[in-house]
């Protein structure tokens, strides 16, 4: 199905400050709760076709730079170039953990109820194995990110998701965690939105350098990562990327601190491509303890994991006692 039209987007809508419904007023949006300050004193634009659903008091986003960039990223963007890209994904390689887990995601959303309404939060590009979820006409998608897209419906912060309670059947959240500045807000708001049994998807860095320049915040251990999503069901965590990528990137980086120069790392990261190979031969535990990129995969619940139980999930390599 793709994205879901506007109309239905807004119906299950809501002011990112109060949870009000929200109302189209000739060029933007109101709040419809008279007492709030969107509903009269400010407004949420519309940048080209995309409104704009960010309470900017509790927000790294600027208003005026949004409106005056018409939604464009604040971080320097090249254009996709389908053949560099293929060339670079078929050196570097490509995300197959990502594509096989899309798979299992949608078997579980269709378990849940038929045409499942997805969330894809940080969507303004498709991720490594998403394709499959764009491609299904059975799945409803919304996606919104702090950026205009032609993949996004609307412009939001994710710590103030602008949909009302139990609205969605799942939740795509792929390389965005580190770039929020709190992780823990988010992943309640994904608690929020999700309906009863919902499904959550989210991959997350654990060694890897610093990317998005000043929006780049977190890393989580996999145990990390699974307290993060502490409120949720446990259906598979692990690995995306090990031991060999993150070497990759420390090559790619330490080759830039040395010539000062992006493409120098890029090139030296070209010529050790091989080295992401160790990903293949690595034992699993003590990759764990050096991954790259880490996921986990999860079902809504209503009871928390507790201290005691999220020791007991390290899978790593090391033996703290007998």
């Amino acid at each position: 199905m793709g994205l879901i039209d506007m109309e239905d987007l807004i119906s299950i809508g809501v002011c990112p400050r109060c949870r009000s419904t929200l109302v189209y007023n000739k060029s933007h949006y109101i709040c419809s709760n008279s007492a709030c300050v969107y509903s009269k004193t400010l407004n949420f634009p519309v940048v080209g076709t995309h409104p704009v659903f960010v309470d900017f008091e509790h927000s790294i986003l600027e208003r005026n730079e949004i409106i005056r960039t018409l939604g464009a990223s604040p971080i320097l963007r090249k254009k996709s170039n389908p053949l560099k890209r293929k060339i670079r994904r078929i050196i570097l390689g490509s995300n197959v953990v990502a594509k096989e887990n899309a798979a299992r995601f949608q078997e579980l959303l269709k378990n849940v109820r038929d045409n499942p309404v997805v969330l894809v939060v940080g969507g303004a590009t498709i991720g490594s194995g998403a394709d499959l979820l764009y491609e299904d006409p059975s799945i409803q998608l919304i996606s919104f990110d702090i950026y205009a897209s032609p993949f996004t419906q609307f412009i939001a912060d994710a710590h103030r998701i602008p949909l009302a309670d139990q609205t969605v059947d799942g939740v795509w959240i792929q390389a965005v965690l580190e770039h929020v500045l709190d992780p823990w807000q988010v992943v309640s708001e994904i608690h929020r939105v999700l309906k009863k049994d919902g499904i959550v998807y989210a991959e997350t860095p654990f060694m890897q350098q610093v990317h998005e320049g000043p929006y780049d915040f977190t890393r989580f251990t996999e145990s990390g990562h699974r307290w993060l999503f502490k409120k949720f069901e446990l259906i598979d965590s692990g690995l995306v990327a090990g031991p060999g990528t993150q070497l990759s990137w420390a090559i790619d980086h330490v080759t830039r601190s040395i010539f000062r120069s992006a493409r120098a790392g890029l090139i030296v990261k070209i010529l050790f491509f091989w080295v992401r190979y160790i990903d293949k031969i690595s034992s699993t535990k003590y990759s764990l303890d050096s991954a790259s990129c880490v996921f986990f995969l999860g079902r809504k619940a209503e009871r928390e994991i507790t201290p005691k139980e999220i020791v007991k999930h390290y899978r790593g390599a090391q033996v703290t006692y007998e």
